[in-house]
């Protein structure tokens, strides 16, 4: 046991609490991607439960102006009412298949005088200016429309937008501008509208089905915590070698290693010094 006297020093005690402190980092880090991919793996169930649903009345689904249930994200609900072309708004900084663009936001005002903001879809940028070249108006009159519901979205520090644009899809500041009843929870993606107009923003598509890597990602962190104490076992091993060199015992075991390695023959990194040095 005495030659394992030098492991229970200061210094090795001090690199065991850095293996220690990033174990628990480790740990950590492994925890917050479980929790990611139970995020995940709602959203997905989410989605495959409320996208080909059958569409219910916006009141049953979304009953005031503020609350939001998030199991009815994605949820299409039937509306009715008309559009307000004039309180048309873009939302910025949107890409799609890789191309910069702006989402149309077009509030809907129901048979009831609520208001409702609707996603109509994606317009690419213009050429020469920080705006879509064109934006398709909306059809005009009464208008019967299926859209999926989705939250509001927060607001970016920092992010501001021009007259008639906004940075994110903020249903309480959308509110402010409409100077409406107008639901501040959550905003409807446009599935369908009767009637039609055969100019339009693109619709985007469904969300992929996919839970992500988080679940790899989680077992990775596992594993480099492991790792690091077997790297700290191994240095420990390296040092008592180092100073043990001239025990017989060592000695022995020193050259049956070579031996070992001796057998197995070169490995690759020695062929090409070899080759390097020729």
């Amino acid at each position: 046991m005495k030659k394992w006297r030098f492991a229970f020093s200061r210094r090795w005690f001090g690199y065991l609490a850095l293996v220690l402190a990033f174990a628990i980092g480790c740990v950590f880090l492994s925890q917050w991607q479980f929790d990611r991919r139970e995020e995940a793996a709602t959203e997905v169930a989410r989605i495959s439960e409320n996208w080909q649903a059958e569409p219910q009345q916006l009141e049953s689904v979304m009953p005031d102006l503020e609350n939001f249930d998030d199991d009815n994200k994605w949820m299409p609900v039937t509306i009715s009412g008309e559009y307000l072309a004039s309180k048309q708004l873009l939302v910025r900084g949107r890409p799609y298949s890789g191309q910069p663009g702006f989402e149309v936001l077009v509030p809907f005002q129901l048979n009831s005088g609520r208001v409702i903001v609707v996603d109509r879809g994606w317009v690419p940028a213009g050429n020469s200016q920080d705006a879509p070249d064109a934006v398709p108006a909306p059809p005009t009159g009464q208008i019967d429309a299926v859209v999926r519901l989705k939250p509001s979205e927060p607001t970016v520090q920092g992010r501001s937008a021009p007259d008639g644009q906004v940075a994110t899809i903020h249903l309480p500041t959308v509110e402010q501008m409409l100077d409406r009843p107008t639901y501040v929870g959550g905003f409807g993606l446009l599935a369908s509208e009767s009637p039609g107009v055969a100019d339009m923003p693109i619709a985007y598509p469904k969300p992929l089905l996919d839970e992500g890597a988080h679940l790899s990602y989680a077992f990775q962190w596992v594993a480099f915590g492991v790792l690091a104490f077997i790297g700290l076992g191994w240095a420990i091993r390296q040092e008592y070698r180092l100073i043990n060199e001239a025990d017989p015992v060592e000695r022995k075991r020193a050259e049956k290693r070579k031996r070992k390695t001796e057998e197995r023959g070169p490995t690759d990194a020695q062929i090409e010094d070899a080759i390097i040095d020729a």
